[in-house]
């Protein structure tokens, strides 16, 4: 769809094949510029009295000076990750933050401590970091270092210095109140267009990832039957001299179309599923957290200004309060487009490059 994609169609003088494609498209970036780089790999599972756990070894190597070390190696359990994202949220209220798996079953896997829920969850988990070490502010953030260098112990301890009772219940009062508002009325015009944006990305892309899943599915099925014919046709060749040839000539064609379309599956769930399931979260995250609490922060100002039109005392204090509360608005404004901007080009560029290298993969089965 146009509209969600804008200026992503292909030049019709460049050739379409599969040597071409995707080399219209690269970042300018390359990575030779970045000075963070993370691993997140050899997952190890821990047994104890109360619970059974999954660990990983995140392994960060960097050339900038803040950092005390080039390479660090630390091990990771999935609610270091949930810590880590709850005070980038905290930290940064209205930047876009990456999503992270689910904490227990995603869709097609069963056993929570399967190889396969734990690869796919490996693999969402370096991502994660990634998006976030990629990221022009995140990436500074104190608590991610943390995250990144600290030891077990360390960081169990720095888990413990979260914000104080009487913050929490400020924030409480604060999302109770915004709550019982309802809609903000000064909202400026470009976050209501970007509310509705979200609204008819999240109706596509989670009818994309639906349609993913019966795709795979039924190839799977598909896959699963043909494996039992090409030995029925060896069998068959047996009982049959005169056209025995050519059954089994049958059975290794039908032998090597199981090898091309095991390898389209891989292609389906291994790049189009977790990218589709990556923004079906990106979508919740920005019209149920990030959206949400830019206008909570707009409320609490348009909240103070009412409060001073029907107060003529004190109105110096009020002034002084819509001040901050203005400044405070501003920046979560400016904050929010900023990386709203930056998160749908990167969105197009993910779309981009994940159905383009489905089309190729398409291309190579259909020849072979």
């Amino acid at each position: 769809d146009t509209s969600l994609t804008e200026v992503n169609s292909f030049s019709p003088s460049v050739p379409i094949s599969p040597s071409s494609m995707i080399n219209q498209y690269k970042f300018e970036d390359g990575p030779e510029l970045r000075d963070l780089f993370i691993t997140v790999d050899d997952p190890e599972s821990h047994i104890t009295a109360i619970e059974t756990f999954i660990t990983y070894r995140v392994v960060t190597k960097t050339t900038r000076g803040e950092f005390d070390s080039s390479e660090y190696e630390v091990r990771r359990r999935y609610q270091d990750f949930l810590w880590l994202k709850s005070k980038l949220e905290e930290a940064h209220p209205t930047l876009i933050i990456p999503p992270l798996p689910e904490k227990f079953i995603m869709r097609g896997m069963v056993e929570r401590f399967s190889e396969e829920f734990i690869e796919t969850r490996r693999k969402a988990l370096h991502k994660f970091l990634n998006r976030i070490a990629d990221h022009p502010t995140l990436t500074f953030n104190e608590d991610f270092k943390i995250f990144l260098t600290a030891q077990a112990w360390e960081l169990s301890s720095h888990k413990k210095q979260g914000p104080g009772l009487l913050s929490r219940m400020g924030q409480t009062v604060r999302a109770v109140a915004s709550s019982v508002r309802g809609a903000v009325k000064n909202r400026p015009e470009m976050f209501t267009e970007m509310n509705n944006y979200m609204e008819t990305f999240s109706q596509k892309i989670n009818l994309l990832d639906k349609i993913a899943h019966r795709i795979y599915k039924e190839e799977r099925d598909y896959f699963n039957e043909m494996k039992e014919y090409g030995p029925i046709h060896t069998l068959w060749s047996a009982s049959e001299e005169d056209i025995a040839d050519s059954l089994k000539g049958i059975a290794s064609c039908i032998d090597r179309c199981c090898r091309a379309t095991e390898k389209r599956m891989a292609g389906l769930s291994e790049h189009l599923l977790p990218l589709l399931h990556e923004y079906v979260l990106y979508s919740d995250i920005l019209m149920v957290s990030v959206l949400k609490r830019r206008d909570q922060i707009q409320g609490e100002l348009d909240s103070k200004v009412d409060s001073l039109a029907n107060k003529k005392t004190e109105k110096d204090l009020f002034s002084e309060e819509i001040g901050k509360l203005e400044d405070k608005v501003e920046r979560a404004n400016n904050a929010l487009k900023a990386d709203w901007d930056r998160w749908k080009q990167n969105m197009q560029w993910d779309m981009r490059s994940t159905f383009t290298n489905v089309a190729e993969n398409n291309l190579r089965y259909y020849e072979e």
